[in-house]
């Protein structure tokens, strides 16, 4: 991931410093902010490309860009881009009208078209998610996603709250990104997109079947992403929630590697094994961190975790005394 930072250069240079990553990144704006936020401006993102997308997680304090029709004739970067709001409020402007976007809204922008978008002044710090992605990298025609510029796009319900859901997952794991997952991720990504602004077109019947079927299964993953810690995430519980049957659940997985249970499994072990692994948290029992992450009980857990890691969760911690520690908060030890 490559990092840019205001604090590279000195405070008097800042704000101009992000005028210029505004253009490298994204295109030329202008770009305003109060006076007083302007002499020390604070900003920093950082980039992934994977595939056709490039991924920036912004955090940034209060500013307005504004992209003009004097800007759009000297430079056209033929892509699309859209903002999901991490941390705080973002706003956007169509016709004269500001729309609130707080955290999980999303708002689609075209930069060949004029727009104003901003970050508003209720939090010292933000932080957007920007994805952007050539014009021709969604299966809809690109008049009428024109048509979205400027427009929020809730995350609160149906198919937005499910797209929100992913993109701030990818929020949250973008650091972590390895070259092997790119290929894999830009698809997932653009599916994604393309269901959201297919529905806020009202056109998704004429989205091909495959890129709905993967669009569904990305919005999956990250469902359960989401409600790891749920001991009632069921694949019952999971199809309820995509309006769709358990048997065409359990079809949406053929294709991977994992059935629906077994990928609910692997990633709550995951997260229990990262929780195990923090010194931060070496004092916390590991039956509560199983418990944490969903697991029924700390039988259950410790005989998942030893078939997964071949070594029970005190060991994997290096605990020097694990039975003690069971004691002294009258828990059952994981590893019985």
């Amino acid at each position: 991931m490559e990092m840019l930072d205001t604090d590279q250069v000195p405070a008097g240079d800042r704000f101009a410093f992000w005028r210029e990553i505004n253009a490298r990144l994204w295109a030329p704006y202008d770009v305003q902010c109060d006076r007083e936020l302007a002499r020390d401006f604070q900003a920093h993102v950082g980039v992934s490309a994977f595939g056709p997308v490039e991924a920036t997680l912004m955090t940034s304090v209060p500013h307005t860009v504004r992209r003009t029709p004097k800007l759009i004739r000297q430079s056209d970067p033929g892509m699309f881009k859209i903002s999901c709001t991490v941390r705080g409020t973002a706003r956007v402007a169509r016709d004269d009208t500001y729309s609130e976007l707080p955290a999980g809204d999303m708002a689609f922008y075209d930069p060949s078209t004029p727009y104003v978008a901003g970050l508003a002044p209720d939090s010292p710090a933000h932080r957007l998610l920007l994805l952007r992605f050539p014009r021709t990298a969604l299966h809809l025609p690109q008049r009428q996603l024109r048509e979205l510029n400027g427009v929020r796009i809730p995350g609160k319900r149906g198919v937005g709250a499910l797209a929100s859901q992913f993109f701030l997952g990818l929020a949250d794991h973008l650091h972590e990104l390895e070259p092997a997952d790119t290929a894999r991720l830009a698809t997932v990504t653009l599916d994604v997109l393309t269901e959201a602004l297919a529905t806020a077109l009202d056109v998704t019947d004429a989205l091909p079947a495959h890129v709905r079927r993967r669009a569904l299964r990305a919005r999956v993953h990250a469902f359960v992403r989401a409600h790891l810690g749920d001991r009632d995430l069921t694949p019952a519980m999971i199809a309820s929630a995509h309006h769709i049957s358990v048997r065409y659940l359990h079809k949406l997985f053929e294709e991977e590697e994992l059935t629906v249970a077994g990928s609910i499994r692997e990633r709550r072990l995951e997260q229990c094994r990262r929780e195990l692994a923090d010194p931060l948290l070496a004092t916390r029992p590991v039956a509560a961190i199983a418990a944490r992450w969903g697991f029924g009980g700390p039988t259950q857990f410790g005989q998942a975790f030893r078939r997964r890691y071949g070594v029970s969760p005190s060991r994997f911690r290096g605990s020097s005394a694990p039975a003690s520690e069971c004691a002294e908060t009258r828990e059952p030890c994981a590893d019985d």
